[in-house]
């Protein structure tokens, strides 16, 4: 097996042992990324020359017995919305292709002192406004969609061109590119991790999280990132204990939330199939499978979009007024359409969030995770606008890839995507978890259970 292949858990055992180093981990991952990127366009930039000299120093503090822990000398890559200092963060926009950061992140900074190897900045759909990434293309099939926003740190971890990457979800960026493209994508509790030195789309909806090959993966790296910081924000620092998973998949005693309404309707059969069967699998290892309804589901795209439009359009004001003609032409309607939005109606967005949220509590005080299709259907053609459904429903592509993801950034809470299977084409499926707030460690070990019972390794796209 080659370097680039492994997960992060494998290389991070292998370093361990000695039998493999930084620099020979990097080197290849950065061969991977030569061999691949022509064809997937998922970097913004490569900082090949700086990640050596990181892997070099990784690899020299290992051996003198300084080992930070399992992400040391890990190669990452890093969505083009995260502050690196001495880099641009151009956000793939026109609009900040001069900006160059004066800080590390709060999140680069903790990953950095995990001793992790920055191999680059990764494309993200312009500003994150979008769902398709267009500049990337789908690790399993280059003539589809990568997904988006966080459509080049899915695609680099699914091709093995980053050992894991960080990105951003607002409606469903990490999670939608993480189930395209056959990777593990985790969306944590609102403020559980900093946003500061992180591009906003929506204050108020905006979170980071890793996307990883496996469950285990990205509790490694939640676990860097939720570590103890003196100078964190309230609500996003403290003593955190690390996510350690169970060897086993047991699941006894796990009361999973299965939807009567909602994230079952308007999704392709081959996606409600592969759903169903793992969750036939989970309940096989000891989880108790339980028919909810999903609350106030009518509102779901009115509230996210509600408040979505307004703040992303405050947070660009100055520039969309000075510089109007450098964005695309898809992010420009959009930011003009939230000059026409009141404030009453932002407030009865933020009400009707309010609401959801209560909602949402007492269901998982019933149950402690839900489980549901991640996106309604696999990545489609690249410049496919609309999908019709049978019922003859026609719907933009977008708003069918933000229709599950959303409630759990209007709600806040913690949702987990993880690889299922594939369609008839071949294409990646993938089914989230979600749980109460703070219940990472739920959706994690649920995820894990299912994954070690099917025996995912995690491999890369296959592409040669």
């Amino acid at each position: 097996m080659r370097p680039f292949e492994l997960t992060l858990a494998e290389a991070a055992d292998a370093m361990a042992k000695g039998a493999l180093s930084p620099v020979e981990l990097t080197a290849s991952v950065l061969e991977r990324i030569d061999a691949v990127e022509e064809r997937l366009g998922a970097y913004v930039a490569v900082a090949g020359e700086a990640a050596h000299e990181a892997a070099t120093l990784a690899e020299r503090e290992i051996a003198a017995g300084r080992h930070r822990g399992p992400l040391h000398g890990i190669p990452f890559g890093l969505k083009d919305l995260i502050d690196v200092a001495g880099l641009p963060t151009t956000a793939s926009s026109r609009v900040r292709a001069s900006h160059v950061a004066q800080t590390d992140s709060a999140v680069t900074k903790r990953l950095f002192d995990a001793g992790a190897v920055l191999l680059g900045k990764t494309h993200t759909h312009e500003f994150a406004y979008g769902l398709t990434t267009p500049q990337t293309r789908n690790a399993w099939d280059p003539g589809r969609i990568a997904g988006g926003s966080s459509g080049g740190s899915a695609v680099a971890v699914a091709a093995g061109a980053a050992t894991f990457a960080l990105g951003t979800d607002t409606g469903g960026s990490i999670r939608v590119p993480a189930a395209l493209n056959g990777v593990v994508g985790l969306k944590p509790t609102y403020d559980l991790i900093s946003r500061q030195g992180v591009t906003s789309l929506s204050w108020s909806l905006d979170h980071v999280g890793p996307l990883t090959r496996t469950v285990r993966d990205a509790a490694l790296v939640l676990s860097a990132l939720t570590g103890r910081d003196a100078e964190s924000p309230a609500g996003s620092g403290g003593a955190r204990p690390g996510y350690v998973l169970p060897q086993e998949g047991d699941l006894t005693g796990l009361r999973i939330g299965v939807p009567v309404n909602y994230y079952f309707d308007r999704v392709s059969p081959d996606v409600e199939a592969a759903v169903r069967r793992a969750l036939a699998r989970m309940s096989n290892l000891g989880a108790e499978l339980v028919e909810v309804e999903i609350p106030m589901a009518r509102y779901v795209q009115a509230i996210q979009w509600g408040l979505m439009v307004p703040e992303a359009t405050a947070y660009h004001e100055r520039a969309l007024r000075s510089v109007p003609e450098l964005y695309g032409p898809d992010i420009r309607v959009l930011l003009e359409a939230g000059e026409l939005m009141s404030a009453g109606d932002y407030l009865r967005a933020q009400r009707a969030r309010a609401l959801m949220r209560e909602a949402w509590g007492r269901l998982l005080d019933e149950v402690d995770v839900i489980a549901a299709p991640t996106v309604p259907m696999t990545a489609v053609v690249a410049g496919q606008d609309a999908v019709e459904w049978p019922d003859g429903t026609t719907e933009s592509v977008s708003d069918a890839y933000v229709r599950l993801s959303a409630p759990a950034n209007i709600t806040g809470i913690p949702a987990l995507t993880l690889p299922v299977g594939r369609d008839q084409a071949g294409l990646p499926i993938g089914m989230q978890l979600m749980g109460p707030p703070m219940g990472e460690a739920l959706v994690l070990r649920a995820g894990h259970a299912y994954e070690a019972d099917r025996d995912q390794r995690g491999e890369p796209a296959a592409m040669g």
